[in-house]
């Protein structure tokens, strides 16, 4: 369990909803309204995406955008719709790009934070590859501390597994966690946290940067 997530989440999800009701921005208040439902809120709408997308590419077109955004129970009218979908179609091709669009929707972040995210990254990620995976943590993650491997019911590598899966794509877990998957958690996590100083903190206290 990662130290503190739950009740930043939690934090995070009320100052959403606190934040929708002030903000005129299509993009943003589509934004809230996946972060009002914690940190994976984004990925979420991801998962519902992926889902639709039935050929593969990876685009929506307007359609299966308003679709999505329905199936995922996001409260927007037609208008609001096209807006936000006109300020994605940069190329007016009549599709988005989905990958790129969860990327612009997931909340921005300072250099510094990037940086600390980073130092995470590259500290669990013990073969510099780019990518963490069950064999990086072995010597980083202790699992033994596992309430399900105390009691007997996960072996160590479950333990590690479950661990990447907080961080893989929702709709992709395949055990290895890139460093983009691992930067779009963060990114749910550090709209919950006012300042730097606060955010490094907790990242150096989590990970004993």
């Amino acid at each position: 369990q990662m130290p503190g997530t739950a009740r930043h989440d939690r934090e995070m999800a009320i100052q959403a909803k606190r934040n929708l009701s002030k903000t005129t921005d299509p993009v943003e208040r589509l934004r809230l309204q996946c972060l009002a439902r914690g940190s994976a809120g984004i990925k979420g709408l991801g998962r519902v995406f992926r889902v639709m997308d039935d050929d593969n590419s990876r685009t929506l077109d307007f359609k299966e955008f308003v679709k999505g955004l329905n199936d995922y129970a996001v409260m927007i009218d037609k208008e609001e719709a096209q807006e936000i979908f006109r300020i994605f179609d940069k190329d007016g091709s009549g599709t988005i790009d989905f990958e790129e669009f969860l990327v612009t929707l997931r909340p921005p972040m300072s250099n510094a934070r990037k940086e600390i995210i980073m130092q995470a990254f590259r500290k669990l990620d013990k073969t510099g590859d780019g990518v963490i995976t069950i064999e990086d943590l072995r010597g980083v993650y202790n699992a033994k501390h596992h309430p399900k491997y105390q009691n007997g019911d996960w072996t160590e590598d479950q333990v590690f597994r479950a661990f990447l899966d907080n961080f893989d794509s929702p709709y992709d877990k395949d055990g290895k966690v890139t460093t983009e998957e691992f930067m779009n958690y963060y990114a749910g996590v550090s709209a919950s946290i006012d300042t730097d100083v606060y955010f490094i903190i907790m990242m150096k206290n989590a990970w004993k940067l």
